[in-house]
Order: C-alpha cells, then sequence, then structure tokens
C-alpha cells in the first residue's frame, strides 16, 4: 500500500488494497505457478472491497454479517496468495508483497472486531 497514511473509511481502504494488488502483480515474472496465484489473488483482493461495499448498503444484520464474513474470508485468502506468489530477483517486488501481506492481515483483523462487535464470531 505504498508509503500513504491508510485511510480511515473502510470503502477506501479496502479499494486501495486491490488497486495496490493489481500494481503489484504487474511487475511480477510469468511462471506458471505465478500465473494461477495472481488470478486468485486479484479476485479475492477485489472482492474484500466488494464484499465491504455489499456489507454497507445491507438490507439486513444477517446480510451484513454475511458480507462482513466473506470479505474477512478474502482478505486471508488474500495474504494467502500474496504469500506464494514468487517475485523473482527483484527487491521492489518483495518490499510490496510485505506491505500488501499486512494489510491483507489487519483487514481480516478489522472484519473480525466488526463481527465480534455485532455478537458474532
Amino acid at each position: 500500500m505504498e508509503n500513504r497514511e491508510k485511510p480511515r473509511d473502510l470503502e477506501d481502504r479496502t479499494f486501495l488494497f486491490a488497486e495496490s494488488v493489481r500494481g503489484f502483480v504487474k511487475r511480477l515474472p510469468r511462471t506458471i505457478g505465478n500465473t494461477e496465484n495472481i488470478r486468485q489473488l486479484i479476485r479475492a483482493s477485489g472482492s474484500v472491497a466488494a464484499n465491504w461495499i455489499e456489507a454497507d448498503e445491507a438490507l439486513s444484520k444477517k446480510d451484513f454479517l454475511m458480507r462482513v464474513k466473506i470479505g474477512r474470508k478474502e482478505a486471508k485468502e488474500s495474504r494467502l496468495f500474496l504469500r506464494l506468489i514468487d517475485t523473482g530477483l527483484t527487491e521492489n517486488n518483495g518490499t510490496d508483497r510485505d506491505t500488501l501481506a499486512p494489510e491483507a492481515s489487519e483487514l481480516t483483523l478489522i472484519f473480525s472486531a466488526i463481527i465480534s462487535k455485532n455478537g458474532e464470531s
């Protein structure tokens, strides 16, 4: 997530995460393993943002919690695929991954806190 201050608005923060992932993957080596991992990472990171938008517009508490739980699951998956990706020999790619993976973890924790606050686990 570059050296920008993290936005307080979760919609902006999840968008910036998905956008940063897309910038990161453009610079990765095109290996067989990376091809599938990148595809999964793109989907998962975008889904984090999309599910937060869905949660924010939910029609019921049950729908809200379901979308937040899906967002949490997708943030966990994003972190997994970030860890699996081969960054090649470029130091910047490793640094970018080392910034994005903790952001995925922080988003997971934020979603977990929202779920706990709403009486679920």
